[in-house]
């Protein structure tokens, strides 16, 4: 599997299936490299990630991230080659904890301790024996959300890389000297044509709101030095350095502010400026890769 610089982050929940197909296909016209998709409330994600790569060619098809409580690790093992063989190795499976909130709420589980629940998962899933079909041409990858030091180890010792999310340019640096040179360092950013810094920043706290509230984030934004206040008042500085607005030279910056800092693959999630669930997909087209 070839990862290439830029990809796409989105949830498709709000578009048809053949509408979230024909968006895979532009996305794949347009040069970028992976399409990741999340799993919470909505589509099963492998289901729908062998939709996408069925309607594909050449796309990476990621799920960003499968959530580790959804499935045992052998569910994960087979599913994971069930899709790399069907699409010729076009499969790359992230994993997460998740939250509590949504483990224990939402599923009925028992929220355990992030990392060792997932070194355990992990290690289940290397030990999980024989695949009684025929293998995909390749070992597929695995990359896991990462964000505190404990989990990026766990991701450069016992998966292909991390896949980290809400984070900042100087989060990546610090995951790329953890990680080291040859793990993979997927790291999403979200992205809003709006150069109006009012309506830029009342888009963009739509946008992370959600997130502000679950531990495993608000934990990693004070190791990054936010404070509890900007944190539950969605300051300016907390905004600005999660969510890249303004014109394309803007972004593109924060696209290459990640590279530099050690990004090995940045997934774009473009914000609809009108504050649709939709993505902005006149800033993907002129962020293209083959624009």
């Amino acid at each position: 599997m070839q990862l290439g610089k830029l990809g796409v982050w989105w949830a498709t929940d709000a578009m048809s299936a053949a509408d979230a197909a024909a968006f895979a296909k532009r996305l794949e016209e347009w040069g970028y490299a992976a399409l990741w998709i999340p799993e919470a409330i909505g589509r099963e994600p492998l289901a729908h990630a062998a939709w996408l790569l069925a309607n594909t060619d050449r796309l990476i098809i990621a799920t960003g991230i499968a959530n580790i409580y959804a499935r045992d690790a052998r569910a994960a093992f087979t599913g994971q080659r069930t899709l790399a063989e069907q699409s010729g190795n076009r499969f790359l499976l992230g994993l997460g904890v998740s939250h509590a909130p949504l483990v224990e709420g939402m599923r009925g589980h028992d929220y355990k301790s992030p990392l060792a629940t997932m070194r355990g998962y992990l290690e289940a899933m290397a030990n999980a024996g024989d695949y009684g079909a025929v293998p995909p041409g390749e070992t597929p990858p695995t990359v896991i959300a990462a964000l505190g030091p404990k989990m990026l180890a766990l991701a450069a010792s016992h998966a292909r890389g991390a896949h980290p999310y809400l984070v900042t340019p100087e989060h990546t640096r610090q995951a790329r000297d953890i990680l080291g040179a040859d793990r993979w360092l997927c790291v999403e950013q979200k992205v809003l044509r709006e150069t109006d810094p009012e309506k830029a920043r009342a888009i963009a706290r739509q946008g992370i709101g959600f997130y502000l509230a679950l531990p495993n984030y608000r934990n990693n934004l004070l190791r990054l030095g936010f404070t509890v206040e900007e944190i539950d008042g969605q300051a300016d500085r907390l905004v600005d350095g999660l969510v890249a607005w303004g014109d394309e030279a803007a972004i593109r910056a924060r696209i290459d502010a990640h590279v530099a800092a050690g990004a090995d693959h940045v997934c774009i999630q473009p914000l609809d400026p009108e504050g649709t669930p939709l993505p902005d997909e006149g800033l993907l087209a002129a962020l293209a890769p083959n624009g």
